[in-house]
């Protein structure tokens, strides 16, 4: 076969899957994108718009010491249903493993070498699409309602430090000369200028997918049961209606459900759903010029979707488990407490599942047993951020090119 016409099935049409399919579709491959539900309808959906250059590792000698306070505090930011407990005491027993200080270091460099190359490869993205316009120019601020906050956040702002990421503390009417629509009370905020907002993710998904669809790729519906290895280098994707389609590669990035292709191919990964909610707010009656991030409360604020988006949080249980929509309503009576003129009209609660590893940083891998599959899962809150990054370094990979990231700590039988 010739290799520029090699063929791909990229399952998972969120974020890191319609950007996949592009790259690949921009490089000469035959690709087949397919997904139960229509594209940019799942967890990229309702993602905080938020190029997040920062990475900080989940887990943590400062994480551990919160961890009781949270679940114990129902409006904390981490919420655990008990009925889920026990299946996630596994996973929670690698996120606390992944908080020694000699593996910390290890993630924290993982993290950021996608981080240093985040905004440029997203600025890549949006040129080879023309849409140039869905991301501001503006930045993010972290914000402190205490000195004893902003205290408690120090590690954060030593990692900035470390990696050389361009921030600025301010103080005082520094911060409502950024920010007018803050509280006076907020005690120090820091600007950072590189953490870029989406106008609009979910139209950044239609966009890649129907720019792939335009250099020639396809969509199929449909339900992927498992993956079967077949002769002479093809791979074929069983669907639940009993279809099959074949390809020379198969990609899997259906987020927190690549889990159980993984586990019918013999390669289980730790891969929980961190449920996260957001309330869209059409009439917020104030305006924003960046977008806002407590680090206390683990929520953020940003105008995107036409409107305000308030969300965050991580709510531990499961799959099926019914949303508690009590959620989105303390981030939002949180939001007001530090936008006191934010209003409340014409707003719409969501929840989606974000694809979490205990180790904070993404799988980006071929299979370790079957040739010819590929993983890109577990971007957990930086779906959005290592989208354009996964996608080249994906295709790199795929098309034998030497990616200029060390790909080792991002190996799925790592675990």
């Amino acid at each position: 076969m010739d290799e520029n016409k090699r063929t791909v099935i990229v399952v998972g049409a969120g974020i890191i899957g319609a950007a996949i399919a592009f790259e690949l579709q921009r490089r000469g491959r035959q690709v087949t994108l397919v997904d139960k539900d229509e594209p940019g309808e799942g967890a990229s959906f309702g993602n905080m718009a938020s190029i997040a250059l920062d990475f900080a590792a989940g887990s943590g000698p400062s994480t551990w010491a919160k961890i009781p306070r949270w679940l114990l505090d129902p409006e904390g930011p981490v919420w655990l249903r008990p009925s889920y407990a026990p299946k996630m005491l596994p996973w929670f027993l690698r996120f606390i493993a992944a908080g020694r200080p000699s593996r910390l270091r290890e993630i924290e460099d993982a993290g950021m070498s996608l981080s240093r190359y985040a905004l440029g490869d997203f600025r890549t993205m949006l040129d080879a699409l023309g849409v140039q316009e869905l991301m501001t120019e503006e930045g993010c601020l972290a914000i402190y309602e205490t000195e004893s906050e902003f205290a408690g956040d120090r590690a954060h702002i030593e990692l900035m430090r470390r990696y050389g990421l361009e921030h600025k503390i301010l103080s005082g009417t520094e911060i409502r000369d950024h920010e007018p629509a803050l509280s006076p009370k907020i005690a120090k905020a820091v600007l950072l200028p590189d953490n870029k907002s989406i106008r609009n993710p979910y139209q950044l998904v239609l966009k890649l997918v129907e720019a792939a669809k335009a250099l020639g790729a396809t969509f199929a519906s449909g339900s992927v049961r498992t993956v079967e290895r077949q002769a002479k280098g093809v791979v074929t994707v069983l669907l639940e209606d009993g279809r099959r389609l074949e390809a020379n590669d198969v990609v899997l990035a259906a987020g927190v459900r690549t889990r159980f292709i993984a586990s019918a191919l013999g390669e289980p990964i730790p891969l929980e759903t961190e449920r996260g909610y957001h309330t869209q707010i059409m009439k917020p009656g104030i305006d924003m010029r960046y977008s806002i991030i407590w680090p206390h409360r683990a929520f953020m604020v940003t105008p995107t979707a036409g409107g305000i988006r308030v969300g965050g949080n991580v709510e531990l249980a499961g799959l099926d488990a019914p949303p508690d929509f009590r959620r989105p309503r303390i981030l939002v009576r949180h939001a007001q407490r530090v936008l006191p003129g934010l209003q409340v009209g014409d707003a719409k609660d969501w929840m989606g599942h974000r694809p979490a590893l205990p180790d904070t940083i993404p799988i980006i891998s071929p299979s370790s047993r079957i040739s010819g599959v590929w993983y890109a899962t577990g971007h957990g809150h930086l779906g959005l951020t290592f989208s354009a990054t996964t996608a080249r370094l994906m295709a790199d990979m795929m098309t034998g090119i030497t990616p200029e990231v060390d790909m080792t700590p991002f190996r799925i039988n790592r675990y």
